[in-house]
């Protein structure tokens, strides 16, 4: 069961409230499950007006609302609702997805009126081809993921600090280690996703995780491609989930799964779009020739990885670690093709590699790695403590 229904602030919630100013359109989206109608519940609930109104378009009666093609119609539908036409209109609409017609009365309500819309949606593709041509300019999107550490333990309501940015100044701390240790396995093994996070039991957690998986395929999925048999894309995600943190083999899916290459190139391609999985390219520098050039592929949630495969525990932490930088700037990796590898390369200039157990020999591998690939900069990022070695950042510490 939940352990409280308070709202929690998101790390992103300072800049999205400061845009409800701005006239431009508020676009929230990111996977299903990550908060975005809380989030834009509580956003709506910061604007002192009462002139404001909030439409879930899972509600087709919502949708009908926006249905007419005479647009005068959508206005006078939202007087109906409750709003006023003579000042300033708020509308929050809720999983515009669901809705591809609607960015036609968004413009003609957007130039005509003074009105400001904040919206979500579950799918970058969708909303980045629903307002590239009509909404150009109109609009500014912010994208929303499950809980970094540091936001599960503000959702956990454990205090924390947080630490210095600068990835080259981190220091171990044995006190926050062993204060936090037990959180940070917990976040581990099954995510951040809101709403599991809230929960006390292990059964609890996993159900959720289950839902969240079924819905992804059986709603989001389904709305966005055409296809008969969901069977063969959970299993090409479950396939996926064994793989995290290697490289991406689009022919060797294809052999697995039965589908033919390009569909499983689409099918993961719209993966990536819609935030379950990601793809990290390559760092490359102008010296070096003998690289691989094939991505790397994560899942945006632990809970999701541990739910639908048996990976082991330092791919788990790779994974997280992944997930907590992503938030950080560009991420990529650096491997040659005779093997050798550093898991993350951090906006072109920091070498990251991730041990359970780090040691300096792995120090000493990273620096010879790092050299090879013109980084200067190079932190090993570990999970447990070391008995002898300490130069090192937990992985806890990245929130």
């Amino acid at each position: 069961m939940p352990m409280s229904s308070q709202f929690f602030p998101r790390a992103i919630y300072p800049e999205v409230k400061k845009h409800l100013s701005a006239k431009q359109i508020t676009v929230i989206t990111g996977m299903r499950r990550v908060g975005k109608t809380t989030l834009i519940k509580q956003l709506l609930s910061e604007i002192t007006s009462t002139n404001k109104v909030y439409l879930d378009l899972q509600q087709i009666n919502n949708r009908e609302l926006f249905a007419s093609k005479n647009f005068d119609d959508v206005l006078m539908h939202l007087k109906q609702a409750g709003l006023r036409a003579t000042e300033k209109m708020y509308v929050a609409l809720d999983e515009i997805q669901l809705y591809p017609e609607i960015s036609g009365v968004m413009k003609y309500l957007y130039d005509t009126y003074d009105i400001k819309f904040i919206v979500t949606g579950s799918s970058s593709y969708y909303l980045k081809n629903l307002f590239s041509e009509s909404l150009a300019g109109r609009k500014r999107i912010f994208e929303l993921f499950p809980l970094n550490f540091g936001e599960y333990l503000t959702f956990r309501q454990v205090a924390w600090l947080q630490n210095n940015i600068d990835f080259a100044k981190m220091k171990f701390s044995a006190h926050e280690y062993e204060r936090l240790r037990a959180y940070y396995a917990e976040y581990i093994e099954f995510g951040g996703f809101p709403e599991v996070t809230l929960m006390n039991g292990i059964d609890d957690k996993k159900s959720m995780l289950n839902d969240i998986i079924s819905s992804y395929v059986n709603i989001d999925i389904k709305s966005l491609a055409d296809f008969r048999d969901s069977g063969s894309i959970y299993n090409l995600i479950k396939m996926l989930a064994a793989r995290v943190g290697t490289r991406l083999d689009n022919s060797k899916l294809s052999r697995l799964t039965g589908l033919s290459r390009i569909t499983v190139a689409n099918y993961v391609s719209l993966f990536e779009k819609t935030y379950l999985i990601s793809l990290v390219q390559v760092h490359t520098h102008n010296v070096d020739r003998e690289i691989v050039k094939a991505k790397k592929i994560y899942f945006a949630d632990n809970g999701l990885v541990n739910i639908l495969a048996e990976v082991g525990s330092g791919t788990k932490f790779e994974n997280s670690i992944f997930n907590q930088l992503r938030q950080r700037g560009d991420v990529r990796y650096y491997a040659l093709k005779n093997g050798q590898e550093i898991d993350f390369v951090l906006d072109r200039r920091i070498a990251l590699e991730t041990k359970e157990t780090p040691t300096i020999d792995d120090e000493t591998t990273l620096l010879a790695l790092s050299k090879m690939a013109g980084i200067k900069e190079f932190r090993i990022i570990g999970r447990h403590a070391a008995p002898k070695y300490r130069n090192y950042i937990w992985g806890g510490d990245i929130k």
